[in-house]
């Protein structure tokens, strides 16, 4: 049996899918993974991410944060500034 250990988990905003990530190690050895669970109702979609592929998705996901600011993040003008 693989050794599973929770990461992070946390519920979309939008669309209120839960993700859970997990640090998935085989007690054979190997390549650990990254699982990563997403809840939807009562479907599962799971995804077993090797460590080079996560930096892809890394790559992505922060290539993508890049062109799309979370606007939560932005700070409001001071007042008396011009917007």
């Amino acid at each position: 049996m693989p050794e599973i250990t929770p990461l992070n988990k946390f519920r979309l905003p939008f669309g209120g899918q839960e993700v859970e990530f997990q640090h998935l190690e085989h007690d054979a050895g190997g390549v650990p993974f990254l699982r990563i669970r997403i809840r939807e109702g009562k479907r599962f979609t799971i995804f077993d991410v090797d460590p080079a592929s996560a930096v892809k998705w890394v790559e992505a996901m922060q290539d993508w944060m890049t062109h799309h600011p979370n606007p939560a993040d932005q700070a409001p003008p001071e007042s008396g500034d011009a917007v």
